[in-house]
């Protein structure tokens, strides 16, 4: 009987090893019908009138919504990068959108900042840096500080009250919010040269470089996904939004700070608290010739 039982098996072994190896020389569109695929693709819906900063984008042209259909689509199905910047909108939103108001600037124009850098205190290969990717000589002149031991493109309430101040005086120059949008991405001097050449002051009829040619439609695809989630599909409860980083008091500092790491534990906090809630802070001290009085936010422990 044990003959035959081990008989038994390795027949049996054959038969599996058999049908596995039948299976795996199946064409790919036969094996993909025996399993299911975990997600469903669709196209994004374009039934709908779609706008920055009340300015409508025209529903009868057709190249500006193909145009506006490839932003909606690389990042509905961006699913990483759009994810988090859905998580973080709750984090930076409630300050940006008060410096937008006090500025006198649409509130859309948030959404620019996640284009931009998804929210995030990045540095692109061209060096621009911060939420509001302010490259070194904008940033200056629109009064930021940047040296070895500061770089304000990273302070989150400065760079987005002189992002806010930038795009007005675009909106001034330009006369409408779309062409700010537009200007902040590729410069004033380049977009107007455009306008020119072109005879066109309208965005939708412009042609302009690859980057800008998107740079609207991008800014609208992130106000529809991040102001409706879940039409996009990404479901998220109330506690997976990451919380504002507001609970701190300022101290005001005039004096050197030879060693950051020493300021912290002054203060009971870790160097990477400190760091987290003073990113501008971009050495591990603060030199301070002029004696400025910088204001470091303590997070509460």
């Amino acid at each position: 009987m044990k003959n035959v039982a081990t008989g038994i098996n390795i027949a049996l072994t054959a038969t599996l090893l058999a049908t596995l190896l039948l299976s795996n020389r199946q064409p790919e569109s036969a094996r993909s019908e025996l399993r299911e695929l975990p997600q469903v693709i669709r196209s994004v819906n374009l039934n709908r009138s779609f706008s920055l900063a009340g300015e409508a984008l025209p529903s009868d042209n057709d190249d500006a919504l193909d145009r506006l259909e490839r932003e909606l689509t690389i990042n509905t199905y961006g699913h990483s990068n759009t994810l988090m910047a859905i998580k973080y909108s709750s984090r930076y939103f409630p300050t940006i959108e008060r410096i937008l108001r006090e500025e006198r600037v649409p509130d859309d124009f948030k959404y620019l900042a996640v284009a931009e850098s998804n929210l995030r205190n990045a540095t692109s290969s061209a060096g621009a840096r911060g939420i509001w990717q302010f490259m070194s000589e904008t940033a200056k002149s629109m009064g930021l500080e940047i040296n070895t031991e500061v770089d304000e493109r990273n302070h989150l309430e400065k760079s987005t009250r002189a992002a806010a101040i930038y795009l007005r005086r675009y909106k001034e120059r330009f006369g409408s919010w779309t062409l700010a949008a537009a200007a902040y991405n590729m410069g004033g001097t380049g977009l107007n040269s455009d306008i020119q050449k072109q005879l066109s002051s309208n965005y939708y009829d412009l042609n302009l470089n690859e980057e800008t040619n998107r740079y609207v439609f991008r800014i609208i695809s992130f106000k529809e996904i991040i102001s409706r989630p879940l039409d996009f599909g990404y479901q998220l409860d109330p506690v997976d939004y990451y919380p504002p980083l507001d609970e701190y008091r300022i101290i005001t500092v005039r004096e050197p700070i030879p060693s950051l790491g020493e300021f912290a534990r002054r203060y009971g906090i870790s160097y990477r608290s400190l760091k987290l809630y003073n990113p501008w802070l971009i050495s591990d001290k603060l030199s301070n010739p002029n004696r400025i009085a910088y204001e470091i936010k303590i997070p509460y422990q």
